[in-house]
């Protein structure tokens, strides 16, 4: 068995038919013909079923198609690696983002300028990003989908996966002026109780400050109620600001929505305060606080280009390892 029949086979399928793979292979049909009717021969099994105006895969042939995928990605990866090693750093980079992580500079720290500079350095990598909620983005970190991942913690790592926590900042609940929370509040701060069936708004589930909220409410002995979910603190606080209800939000959220400054799993700002009417209240007995933090797998990215990319932003992020 040959790579070259692996490749012809894989082209086949995925075009539909042998010309159409011959072309995208720069080979004649024929040769591309011979190459697959070899590999049936040795595998004792018709892979193709050549009856249809498009080639399809048999059922033997849909069962070999994926680990003929995985041979080819494996050789793809051994030749990349040499390479890299070689002083030629060259590999792809999946690197997943909370919603406004892109747009965010933390401490003078930002994630789009430090891709740029990567990138400046290191033009053969190709460095592919997603946005996606926390919890999601850690189960495709330990999956091996993802190298790399800005994520909110709504309590340790999981195990597996090792982090930096670059913000770690109270949450607030953001009222109008006129809440009834307002006369509850005691030193600008209120009990978490206080929220025990209030219409909250919030980020959605899966995203480390929802998580917060939930666990630290669970251990009070209540539920949230979360009646507006958005995936930016910038939405939630307009939303409280409409009168919809209590915004759950980092410290400094409430001043201005802060586009470009903080992401939908945590934030940056200056503190409690009000802004256009709105109340910022500490979340006391107990305190809670919202963590980002750049997340990896504790045995490291499998490529020279991605533990590169770490080493870049560990560098340059603040913060410390997380617990």
């Amino acid at each position: 068995m040959e790579l070259a029949q692996l490749r012809y086979f894989v082209a086949v399928v995925e075009e539909g038919g042998f010309t159409r793979a011959g072309a995208r292979l720069h080979v004649s049909q024929p040769g591309v013909s011979s190459q697959v009717a070899q590999l049936e021969r040795e595998l004792g099994q018709r892979l193709l079923d050549r009856s249809g105006r498009r080639v399809t895969p048999t059922e033997a042939g849909r069962a070999v198609l994926s680990y003929a995928r995985a041979a080819l990605a494996a050789v793809e990866g051994v030749r990349r690696t040499a390479e890299e090693f070689s002083g030629l750093l060259r590999g792809r980079v999946t690197l997943g983002l909370v919603p406004g992580a892109a747009g965010a500079v933390v401490d003078g720290f930002d994630v789009v300028e430090a891709l740029g500079d990567f990138h400046d350095e290191h033009p053969g990598v190709e460095i592919a990003l997603c946005e996606d909620i926390s919890e999601r983005m850690l189960a495709a970190l330990l999956r091996g989908e993802l190298d790399l991942a800005v994520v909110g913690l709504a309590g340790e790592p999981p195990a597996g996966v090792s982090c930096q926590v670059m913000l770690d900042e109270p949450l607030v609940a953001a009222v109008r002026a006129d809440d009834p929370l307002m006369a509850a509040a005691v030193n600008g701060g209120i009990p978490l109780t206080a929220l025990r069936g209030r219409s909250l708004i919030s980020l959605p589930r899966g995203t480390g400050l929802r998580g917060v909220l939930e666990r630290a409410c669970a251990q009070a002995g209540f539920a949230p109620r979360v009646d507006f979910e958005a995936a930016a603190p910038a939405v939630l606080v307009r939303l409280a600001a409409r009168g919809l209800g209590v915004a759950v939000v980092p410290s400094g959220a409430e001043s201005g929505a802060g586009a470009g400054a903080r992401s939908g799993d945590g934030g940056s700002g200056s503190g409690v305060g009000d802004s256009g009417g709105l109340r910022a209240l500490r979340i006391t007995e107990p305190g809670l606080s919202g963590r980002v933090a750049l997340a990896w797998r504790t045995d490291g990215p499998p490529g020279p280009a991605a533990r590169k990319l770490l080493a870049r932003l560990r560098s340059g992020a603040p913060g410390r390892p997380a617990p």
